[in-house]
């Protein structure tokens, strides 16, 4: 996957916290294909494209009900997990969701825009 594109109520913001926690960088930011401001932010691999035309509304429908709806962003870590739980609780989020599974652990969190993000690790 070469990058996914979210709607965001603030781009840079959001570009900010994704840059403490997972450490990401700017790739590009300007604006949006007809008008809004777009933030791409990510690795030299791949990147999250935030996107606000500034007026956006939360959503209160069901995303894991609806078709066609974004489910949950992954990212995987080859850092420290632990470490990487404690940046995003010192980033305002509340972690959740802590599993096991083959092979390694992950968790889930909400960010302020109720963008639900799971971070996995090959960690024991």
């Amino acid at each position: 996957l070469e990058h996914a594109n979210v709607t965001v109520s603030d781009p840079k913001a959001t570009a900010a916290w994704l840059s403490d926690v997972f450490g990401w960088r700017i790739r590009w930011e300007g604006p949006g294909m007809q008008t809004g401001h777009t933030v791409h932010i990510g690795t030299d691999d791949s990147y999250v494209a935030l996107f606000s035309y500034g007026d956006a509304k939360p959503s209160a429908t069901d995303r894991y009900r609806t078709i066609g709806m974004l489910n949950h962003l992954a990212v995987f870590t080859e850092e420290d997990i632990d470490t990487v739980e404690g940046r995003v609780r010192g980033a305002g989020f509340t972690p959740i969701n802590h599993n096991d599974y083959a092979p390694g652990r992950r968790f889930y969190f909400h960010d302020g825009d109720g963008i639900e993000w799971e971070v996995a690790s090959h960690q024991a």
